[in-house]
């Protein structure tokens, strides 16, 4: 039997699900995924391997117009994936008002000039009737040239399987690039690190959130006990978000702390004895050291 491997990044605009699809299709939670856009800021990678093929998926953060150094890290990182790519798969969804969004519009652009193959996925259309998705299926159809083009559902799971169908189908021999085990390139500190924000995002209102990073400072497995003591500090740009984080008599900070540490036991197979301390950072998300030291090098 020929074995097949691929890298296959997948790119799109903010919050229109590429994350879910990703974890969807390789069945693992490698990348967080919440309701809030800009949610990935890095590339991140998750490995799905069995006995005939190895998808090496590129998560991205969503192509947006930056407005901070930080947003011209996540944009430039998503961009860069060309380079190191074998198929694309770009990922849409409906916006109210329009068939084509002015934010895709820009990516199409990219597509056009990419000569290799690329599957158009138009996700959430749970809502929509079959008229209007083969609509928006005619539209994408017309700005670039895809090998193919599926509606999806992730909260149904509709065509999840028919997707990963699809990119195998456009995947050639290949040799295996990573270990039958391995599921992503992050470490558990990164993971960890990301599982706090995560929860961040859930449990803050709409603004804070992106104002915020997560760097793990002690990482450690007890040697008498399986146990990992994690410390990290949540960086915030203003004193009011401080508070905010912390919540009255430390409970949102608490809560944070409490649903991050069992995601983390769920991911690690591990107990976490988990300590966050919130520190304030005045417009960090515009200063290169503190961006390089928390991983985003511009």
């Amino acid at each position: 039997m020929t074995f097949k491997s691929a890298f296959i990044s997948v790119i799109g605009r903010p919050n229109v699900g590429k994350s879910t699809l990703i974890n969807l299709i390789t069945k693992e939670r490698v990348s967080i995924v919440t309701p809030k856009p800009q949610t990935t800021r890095k590339n991140i990678k998750a490995i799905y391997t069995d006995d005939s093929v190895q998808m090496v998926f590129l998560d991205t953060p969503g192509i947006h117009e930056p407005k901070t150094k930080l947003g011209e890290f996540m944009v430039s990182s998503a961009k860069s994936v060309f380079q190191e790519t074998d198929i694309v798969v770009f990922v849409t969804a409906p916006k109210r008002g329009t068939i084509i969004p002015p934010e895709d519009e820009p990516i199409l652009e990219m597509l056009k000039n990419a000569s290799l193959p690329k599957v158009c996925v138009i996700n959430k259309v749970d809502f929509l009737s079959q008229e209007e998705a083969a609509t928006y299926i005619e539209a994408y159809s017309k700005m670039v040239d895809f090998e193919k083009i599926l509606p999806t559902s992730a909260k149904d799971s509709l065509n999840i399987d028919s997707l990963k169908q699809v990119i195998i189908d456009l995947m050639e021999e290949g040799p295996l690039y990573y270990d039958p085990d391995q599921i992503t390139d992050q470490t558990m500190r990164q993971m960890a690190e990301d599982f706090i924000r995560e929860k961040l995002l859930y449990l803050l209102s709409e603004e804070v959130p992106h104002a915020l990073a997560v760097e793990v400072e002690n990482f450690k497995e007890r040697e008498d006990k399986k146990i990992l003591d994690i410390d990290a500090v949540i960086y915030c740009d203003k004193e009011s978000q401080k508070g905010i984080i912390i919540g009255k008599d430390g409970s949102k900070l608490k809560k944070v702390g409490t649903q991050a540490r069992k995601a983390m036991e769920g991911a690690f197979d591990s107990k976490v004895n988990l300590k966050l301390w919130v520190k304030v950072k005045p417009d960090w998300r515009n200063d290169p050291r503190m961006l390089g030291s928390l991983g985003y090098k511009i």
